[in-house]
Protein backbone atom coordinates (compact mmCIF):
# COMPACT_ATOMS: atom_id res chain seq x y z
CA UNK A 1 0.00 0.00 0.00
CA UNK A 2 1.23 3.48 -0.84
CA UNK A 3 0.50 5.02 2.56
CA UNK A 4 1.22 8.73 2.71
CA UNK A 5 1.14 9.93 6.31
CA UNK A 6 1.21 13.59 7.19
CA UNK A 7 -0.02 16.40 9.40
CA UNK A 8 -2.22 19.44 8.85
CA UNK A 9 0.68 21.91 9.01
CA UNK A 10 4.41 21.91 8.51
CA UNK A 11 5.53 25.11 10.27
CA UNK A 12 4.74 24.42 13.92
CA UNK A 13 7.16 25.85 16.46
CA UNK A 14 5.99 23.42 19.13
CA UNK A 15 7.84 20.64 17.27
CA UNK A 16 11.18 22.33 17.87
CA UNK A 17 13.64 20.07 19.65
CA UNK A 18 11.48 17.00 19.17
CA UNK A 19 10.26 16.58 15.62
CA UNK A 20 12.57 19.34 14.36
CA UNK A 21 16.21 19.33 15.49
CA UNK A 22 17.05 21.84 18.24
CA UNK A 23 17.94 25.24 16.85
CA UNK A 24 16.07 24.79 13.56
CA UNK A 25 15.14 27.99 11.81
CA UNK A 26 11.53 28.76 10.86
CA UNK A 27 12.48 29.04 7.20
CA UNK A 28 13.78 25.47 7.29
CA UNK A 29 10.61 23.90 8.71
CA UNK A 30 9.19 22.84 5.33
CA UNK A 31 12.44 21.23 4.21
CA UNK A 32 12.76 19.40 7.53
CA UNK A 33 9.12 18.31 7.56
CA UNK A 34 9.27 17.00 3.99
CA UNK A 35 12.19 14.74 4.87
CA UNK A 36 10.18 13.10 7.63
CA UNK A 37 6.75 12.79 6.00
CA UNK A 38 5.78 12.34 2.36
CA UNK A 39 2.78 14.67 2.30
CA UNK A 40 1.13 17.57 4.08
CA UNK A 41 -2.41 18.85 4.21
CA UNK A 42 -2.21 22.39 2.91
CA UNK A 43 -4.77 24.23 5.02
CA UNK A 44 -2.89 27.45 4.31
CA UNK A 45 -4.59 27.79 0.90
CA UNK A 46 -7.99 27.83 2.60
CA UNK A 47 -7.14 31.29 3.91
CA UNK A 48 -4.83 32.75 1.28
CA UNK A 49 -3.74 31.77 -2.23
CA UNK A 50 0.06 31.52 -2.54
CA UNK A 51 1.69 33.42 -5.34
CA UNK A 52 3.88 31.90 -8.02
CA UNK A 53 7.12 32.63 -6.14
CA UNK A 54 5.83 30.87 -3.03
CA UNK A 55 4.73 27.81 -4.99
CA UNK A 56 8.11 27.64 -6.73
CA UNK A 57 9.87 27.84 -3.35
CA UNK A 58 7.70 25.05 -1.92
CA UNK A 59 8.59 22.84 -4.86
CA UNK A 60 12.29 23.62 -4.61
CA UNK A 61 12.53 23.00 -0.85
CA UNK A 62 10.92 19.56 -0.89
CA UNK A 63 12.32 16.24 -2.15
CA UNK A 64 11.07 14.18 -5.05
CA UNK A 65 7.93 12.26 -4.19
CA UNK A 66 6.64 14.76 -1.65
CA UNK A 67 3.09 16.03 -2.21
CA UNK A 68 1.03 19.02 -1.09
CA UNK A 69 -2.68 18.24 -0.63
CA UNK A 70 -4.07 21.74 -0.83
CA UNK A 71 -7.47 22.95 0.31
CA UNK A 72 -9.74 24.94 -1.97
CA UNK A 73 -9.94 28.56 -0.72
CA UNK A 74 -12.91 29.31 1.49
CA UNK A 75 -13.76 32.26 -0.77
CA UNK A 76 -14.72 29.61 -3.34
CA UNK A 77 -16.15 26.82 -1.20
CA UNK A 78 -17.94 28.86 1.46
CA UNK A 79 -19.63 31.60 -0.57
CA UNK A 80 -22.96 29.93 -1.28
CA UNK A 81 -23.53 27.95 -4.47
CA UNK A 82 -20.54 26.38 -6.17
CA UNK A 83 -21.44 26.67 -9.85
CA UNK A 84 -20.77 30.45 -9.92
CA UNK A 85 -17.26 29.69 -8.61
CA UNK A 86 -16.25 27.36 -11.44
CA UNK A 87 -14.13 29.89 -13.32
CA UNK A 88 -12.34 31.05 -10.17
CA UNK A 89 -11.77 27.44 -9.11
CA UNK A 90 -10.34 26.63 -12.52
CA UNK A 91 -7.96 29.57 -12.15
CA UNK A 92 -6.88 28.40 -8.68
CA UNK A 93 -6.25 24.84 -9.83
CA UNK A 94 -4.32 26.08 -12.84
CA UNK A 95 -2.09 28.20 -10.61
CA UNK A 96 -1.40 25.23 -8.31
CA UNK A 97 -0.05 23.34 -11.33
CA UNK A 98 3.23 25.18 -10.72
CA UNK A 99 3.94 22.52 -8.08
CA UNK A 100 4.14 19.93 -10.85
CA UNK A 101 4.38 16.36 -9.57
CA UNK A 102 4.34 17.70 -6.00
CA UNK A 103 0.69 18.67 -6.28
CA UNK A 104 -1.32 15.93 -4.60
CA UNK A 105 -5.12 15.73 -4.43
CA UNK A 106 -6.88 19.05 -3.88
CA UNK A 107 -9.73 18.80 -1.44
CA UNK A 108 -12.94 20.77 -1.34
CA UNK A 109 -14.43 21.22 2.11
CA UNK A 110 -18.08 22.24 2.05
CA UNK A 111 -19.63 24.24 4.91
CA UNK A 112 -22.18 22.68 7.29
CA UNK A 113 -25.03 24.59 5.65
CA UNK A 114 -24.37 23.11 2.21
CA UNK A 115 -27.01 20.37 2.12
CA UNK A 116 -28.20 17.73 -0.38
CA UNK A 117 -30.73 20.29 -1.56
CA UNK A 118 -27.83 21.68 -3.58
CA UNK A 119 -27.00 18.36 -5.23
CA UNK A 120 -27.52 19.69 -8.77
CA UNK A 121 -25.24 22.61 -8.03
CA UNK A 122 -22.60 20.25 -6.65
CA UNK A 123 -22.91 17.99 -9.69
CA UNK A 124 -22.43 20.88 -12.10
CA UNK A 125 -19.37 22.05 -10.15
CA UNK A 126 -17.68 18.64 -9.95
CA UNK A 127 -18.32 17.94 -13.64
CA UNK A 128 -16.76 21.23 -14.75
CA UNK A 129 -13.79 21.23 -17.11
CA UNK A 130 -11.07 21.72 -14.52
CA UNK A 131 -7.32 21.27 -15.05
CA UNK A 132 -6.18 17.68 -14.66
CA UNK A 133 -5.96 17.22 -10.90
CA UNK A 134 -7.24 14.68 -8.41
CA UNK A 135 -10.06 15.97 -6.23
CA UNK A 136 -11.43 14.97 -2.84
CA UNK A 137 -14.67 16.21 -1.33
CA UNK A 138 -15.54 16.74 2.33
CA UNK A 139 -19.18 17.28 3.24
CA UNK A 140 -20.31 18.48 6.66
CA UNK A 141 -24.10 18.70 6.52
CA UNK A 142 -25.43 15.69 8.43
CA UNK A 143 -27.94 14.76 5.71
CA UNK A 144 -25.08 13.75 3.39
CA UNK A 145 -24.47 10.81 5.74
CA UNK A 146 -28.07 9.54 5.64
CA UNK A 147 -29.91 7.70 2.88
CA UNK A 148 -30.70 8.26 0.12
CA UNK A 149 -28.23 11.14 -0.01
CA UNK A 150 -25.13 9.22 1.10
CA UNK A 151 -25.51 6.63 -1.65
CA UNK A 152 -26.37 9.25 -4.25
CA UNK A 153 -23.27 11.27 -3.43
CA UNK A 154 -21.04 8.20 -3.38
CA UNK A 155 -22.32 7.18 -6.81
CA UNK A 156 -21.55 10.62 -8.24
CA UNK A 157 -18.04 10.61 -6.79
CA UNK A 158 -17.35 7.11 -8.13
CA UNK A 159 -18.52 8.20 -11.57
CA UNK A 160 -16.08 11.10 -11.53
CA UNK A 161 -13.20 9.38 -9.71
CA UNK A 162 -13.35 11.85 -6.82
CA UNK A 163 -12.50 10.68 -3.30
CA UNK A 164 -14.92 11.23 -0.46
CA UNK A 165 -12.94 12.64 2.46
CA UNK A 166 -13.19 10.43 5.53
CA UNK A 167 -13.35 12.82 8.46
CA UNK A 168 -12.92 10.94 11.73
CA UNK A 169 -13.71 13.04 14.80
CA UNK A 170 -14.52 10.13 17.09
CA UNK A 171 -11.52 10.61 19.42
CA UNK A 172 -12.44 14.17 20.41
CA UNK A 173 -16.10 13.33 21.02
CA UNK A 174 -15.45 10.56 23.49
CA UNK A 175 -17.11 11.01 26.88
CA UNK A 176 -14.71 12.68 29.27
CA UNK A 177 -13.55 16.00 30.58
CA UNK A 178 -15.42 18.91 29.00
CA UNK A 179 -14.27 21.63 31.37
CA UNK A 180 -12.91 24.97 30.27
CA UNK A 181 -9.34 23.66 30.47
CA UNK A 182 -10.02 20.64 28.29
CA UNK A 183 -7.75 21.13 25.22
CA UNK A 184 -10.24 19.40 22.94
CA UNK A 185 -12.98 21.98 23.54
CA UNK A 186 -11.57 24.26 20.85
CA UNK A 187 -11.36 21.37 18.39
CA UNK A 188 -14.96 20.43 19.13
CA UNK A 189 -16.05 23.93 18.21
CA UNK A 190 -14.29 23.67 14.86
CA UNK A 191 -14.79 20.00 13.94
CA UNK A 192 -18.29 18.58 13.40
CA UNK A 193 -19.58 15.55 15.25
CA UNK A 194 -20.45 13.46 12.19
CA UNK A 195 -20.56 9.73 11.47
CA UNK A 196 -17.44 8.20 9.99
CA UNK A 197 -18.18 7.28 6.37
CA UNK A 198 -15.29 4.99 5.31
CA UNK A 199 -16.26 4.52 1.68
CA UNK A 200 -13.81 4.29 -1.23
CA UNK A 201 -15.00 6.26 -4.26
CA UNK A 202 -11.73 6.74 -6.18
CA UNK A 203 -8.39 5.05 -6.76
CA UNK A 204 -7.07 6.82 -3.68
CA UNK A 205 -8.36 7.40 -0.17
CA UNK A 206 -8.23 10.63 1.80
CA UNK A 207 -8.46 10.42 5.62
CA UNK A 208 -8.49 13.27 8.14
CA UNK A 209 -8.07 11.82 11.64
CA UNK A 210 -8.84 14.28 14.46
CA UNK A 211 -7.05 12.95 17.51
CA UNK A 212 -7.31 13.52 21.24
CA UNK A 213 -4.41 15.23 23.10
CA UNK A 214 -4.31 12.21 25.43
CA UNK A 215 -2.57 9.63 23.26
CA UNK A 216 -4.11 6.71 25.18
CA UNK A 217 -7.55 7.96 24.12
CA UNK A 218 -6.56 7.38 20.48
CA UNK A 219 -5.42 3.77 20.86
CA UNK A 220 -8.69 2.06 19.99
CA UNK A 221 -9.21 4.31 16.97
CA UNK A 222 -5.67 3.75 15.71
CA UNK A 223 -6.31 0.00 15.96
CA UNK A 224 -9.53 0.49 14.02
CA UNK A 225 -7.73 2.37 11.26
CA UNK A 226 -4.99 -0.24 11.15
CA UNK A 227 -7.69 -2.86 10.57
CA UNK A 228 -9.20 -0.82 7.74
CA UNK A 229 -5.85 -0.18 6.11
CA UNK A 230 -4.99 -3.86 6.32
CA UNK A 231 -8.27 -4.64 4.57
CA UNK A 232 -7.65 -1.99 1.91
CA UNK A 233 -4.15 -3.29 1.25
CA UNK A 234 -5.49 -5.83 -1.23
CA UNK A 235 -6.80 -2.97 -3.37
CA UNK A 236 -3.32 -1.44 -3.80
CA UNK A 237 -4.72 1.95 -2.94
CA UNK A 238 -2.84 5.16 -2.49
CA UNK A 239 -3.90 6.39 0.95
CA UNK A 240 -3.43 9.94 2.20
CA UNK A 241 -3.78 9.91 5.98
CA UNK A 242 -3.56 13.20 7.87
CA UNK A 243 -3.37 13.49 11.64
CA UNK A 244 -4.80 16.54 13.37
CA UNK A 245 -4.92 17.37 17.08
CA UNK A 246 -6.14 20.37 19.12
CA UNK A 247 -2.62 20.27 20.56
CA UNK A 248 -0.53 19.82 17.42
CA UNK A 249 2.57 18.93 19.45
CA UNK A 250 1.40 15.32 19.39
CA UNK A 251 0.39 14.93 15.74
CA UNK A 252 3.73 13.69 14.32
CA UNK A 253 4.04 11.07 17.05
CA UNK A 254 0.48 9.85 16.52
CA UNK A 255 1.10 9.50 12.79
CA UNK A 256 4.28 7.58 13.46
CA UNK A 257 2.48 5.29 15.90
CA UNK A 258 0.09 4.27 13.11
CA UNK A 259 3.06 3.48 10.86
CA UNK A 260 4.63 1.40 13.62
CA UNK A 261 1.36 -0.39 14.27
CA UNK A 262 1.09 -1.43 10.62
CA UNK A 263 4.72 -2.50 10.43
CA UNK A 264 4.41 -4.54 13.62
CA UNK A 265 1.54 -6.40 11.96
CA UNK A 266 3.81 -6.98 8.96
CA UNK A 267 1.40 -5.17 6.68
CA UNK A 268 3.33 -4.13 3.55
CA UNK A 269 3.17 -0.35 3.44
CA UNK A 270 5.50 2.29 2.06
CA UNK A 271 8.26 3.35 4.43
CA UNK A 272 8.17 6.51 6.52
CA UNK A 273 11.16 8.75 5.69
CA UNK A 274 11.34 9.84 9.33
CA UNK A 275 12.36 6.32 10.35
CA UNK A 276 15.47 6.54 8.18
CA UNK A 277 16.79 9.58 10.05
CA UNK A 278 19.46 8.76 12.62
CA UNK A 279 18.83 9.46 16.30
CA UNK A 280 15.11 10.34 16.19
CA UNK A 281 13.86 12.50 19.06
CA UNK A 282 13.40 10.42 22.21
CA UNK A 283 10.00 11.75 23.21
CA UNK A 284 8.26 11.16 19.87
CA UNK A 285 9.94 7.78 19.41
CA UNK A 286 7.87 6.54 22.33
CA UNK A 287 4.60 6.88 20.41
Amino acid sequence: MDLRLGCAVWAYKGWMGEFFPPGSRNRDFLALYSRRFRTVEGNTTFYAVPDAATLDRWAQETPEGFEFCLKLPRSLSHSGLLEPQIDATREFLQQMQRLGDKLGPVFVQLPPNYSPESFEDLTAFLKADFPRVRLALEVRHRDWFAEPYAQRLDALLRELGIARVMLDTRPIYQPGNTGENDPQRHSRRRKPNLPLHPTITADFAFVRFITHPDRDANTAFLEDWANRLEHWNDRRLQVYFFVHCPVEDFSPGTARSLQNLLENREIPVSSLPWNAIDDPPVQLSLF
